[in-house]
């Protein structure tokens, strides 16, 4: 097995890190988004592995404001949102704004799920951390769903997962990611409609942030729409 085996097994239609954001922004551009006048908001998990997509979108939309939690969850609430969504320029009376959302997961060259290599390490790491180890609690009969205040955002994010999960279900890696990118949509989507703003235009992009070898990242696309003026009661799917 390979990387590019499992990759095109489980994440069929993955493209590069830096090809997503420029195909993307290219699509997103005839709509009125510019770096000029669009403000970005990422979230992605805490871990230092998912800098390079915080990176490439600000070379491409300019500073974002970070959503981030563990497993790239939403865990900001109202009042993040509400300080996120007030940043962007206002031109013409109008505030433009993309979010981009996503959890992440590495395989390695020999097409190992979970697997990466971190530089000056030894032993081989996994992503995401905060994944496996909702796997292991699932896996040792031992979930515990309560709410830890020592650890509000993996217990937050256990709870989500869990109310996902058929009855007796015990996911694997891929399962449990795919599972973390419906639960990011949901939420965003929700803190998009329950933000007490005037209307404004933004764009909506998801999919699942793929790891590989040699400090490779890549994209699993999934949602992609904008919802302008123009189409302020519709989504308008936008495709790669």
């Amino acid at each position: 097995m390979t990387f590019e085996t499992t990759l095109n097994n489980y994440f069929p239609g993955s493209i590069s890190l830096e090809d997503y954001i420029h195909q993307t922004h290219e699509k997103l551009t005839p709509l009125g988004f510019t770096n000029e006048n669009t403000f970005a908001c990422v979230s992605v998990c805490r871990d230092e592995i998912t800098k390079p997509l915080l990176d490439q979108t600000d070379l491409v939309w300019g500073e974002v404001f970070n959503f981030s939690s563990l497993a790239g969850s939403l865990t900001l609430g109202k009042t993040g949102f509400a300080a996120a969504s007030s940043h962007a320029p206002i031109i013409d009376g109008l505030e433009r704004y993309i979010f981009i959302a996503m959890p992440h997961i590495a395989i390695s060259e020999k097409g190992e799920i979970g697997i990466v290599y971190r530089e000056g390490r030894s032993g081989a790491s996994h992503a995401c951390g905060a994944l496996e180890a909702i796997i292991d609690e699932i896996g040792n009969g031992k979930l515990h769903l309560q709410l830890d205040m020592d650890d509000i955002e993996q217990s937050i994010l256990k709870t989500k997962i869990f109310e996902k999960l058929q009855y007796g279900e015990k996911p694997n890696l891929v399962r449990i990611t795919k599972i973390a990118h419906e639960i990011i949509v949901e939420d965003l989507e929700r803190l998009i409609q329950v933000s007490e703003k005037e209307p404004y235009d933004y764009a909506v992009l998801t999919g699942i942030m793929i790891h590989g070898p040699e400090e490779s990242n890549y994209v699993y696309p999934q949602s992609f729409y904008a919802v302008t003026m123009e189409n302020r009661e519709e989504k308008k799917s936008l495709v790669l």
